[in-house]
């Protein structure tokens, strides 16, 4: 057998393998069905939202008496006449209101925020009922005597996710929960090309340690796994699989260069014996 047959063989034995492997690289959660439900059970619980530096906040205090709280809701305040009135923070587009980010609550870079009333209050670290209850206690009952409703929302949950996706990009929660499933659903899946078995997941503390940690999106045990469940502001970069790192792969210029010269040497040499043979 030729070299040529021997090579165009060794291709075909390779694309079919190929193909017979790729299958494998594909489905999430192989054999998922077979974890107990018991070990399911005993991580299902998604946990409040842990406020970090850069949060925002929308907190609003509810009483049976409005008035009696309107100073502890930012943007309100009580006219000399007792009734409750807004500061002038929404803007109004093509008939739409919209809400000013001024009517939020910024996490500061030491993790706190500046409450009417109340003053500075330091938040990161905390869950929502724990913000709740210390607000709270704060106004109630030395500055109010009806016990008031807290209803804090985090209005800046997302993540990012770059890499081997169909459409990179910053994706928001509105519902304050992510698990890592969603978040790539949101990105329109990884493509063919991504590496299911080596994502990478980015992640800011609360009290600004970062992690990074590898995920096996084929593994069914990722259902168990902490990071499963995904936090405000991780970063999530899937990376290239093999062949798209072959489909990458450039020739070094050196390499080039010389590749260059010696296919131009061989043309003119194959020129000089096409003439010396027309002239015997």
């Amino acid at each position: 057998m030729s070299i040529t047959r021997l090579a165009s063989a060794a291709c075909v034995c390779a694309i079919l393998l190929t193909g017979c492997n790729a299958p494998k690289k594909v489905p999430y959660l192989v054999d998922a069905e077979t974890i107990p439900r018991e070990s399911l059970a005993a991580v299902s619980t998604v946990k409040d939202p842990i406020f970090v530096q850069g949060d925002l906040l929308n907190i609003c205090i509810y009483a049976s008496d409005p008035t009696a709280v309107a100073q502890f809701n930012k943007g309100q305040y009580l006219t000399p006449e007792g009734a409750i009135s807004k500061t002038s923070n929404n803007t109004n587009t093509a008939g739409t209101n919209t809400t000013s980010l001024t009517d939020y609550y910024l996490v500061d870079a030491e993790g706190n925020i500046d409450y009417p009333v109340i003053g500075r209050i330091h938040i990161a670290g905390k869950t929502k009922e724990q913000l709740a209850r210390e607000i709270k206690d704060a106004i109630y009952p030395r500055y109010i005597k009806i016990e008031p409703t807290i209803d804090i929302r985090l209005m800046n949950f997302r993540v990012t996710i770059l890499g081997q996706v169909k459409s990179p990009g910053v994706y928001q929660s509105d519902n304050e929960r992510m698990n890592i499933l969603e978040a790539l659903a949101k990105a329109g899946d990884l493509d063919i090309r991504g590496d299911r078995e080596n994502v990478l997941l980015y992640r800011t503390n609360a009290d600004g340690t970062r992690e990074v940690h590898r995920l096996n999106l084929h593994d069914k045990s990722l259902l168990l796994s902490p990071y499963f469940n995904l936090q405000q502001n991780d970063f999530i970069y899937i990376t290239p699989n093999r062949s798209a790192a072959a489909s990458a792969w450039q020739m070094h210029q050196g390499w080039t260069t010389a590749i260059s010269v010696v296919s131009g040497l061989a043309s003119i040499a194959a020129l000089v014996i096409g003439i010396i043979n027309l002239n015997k």
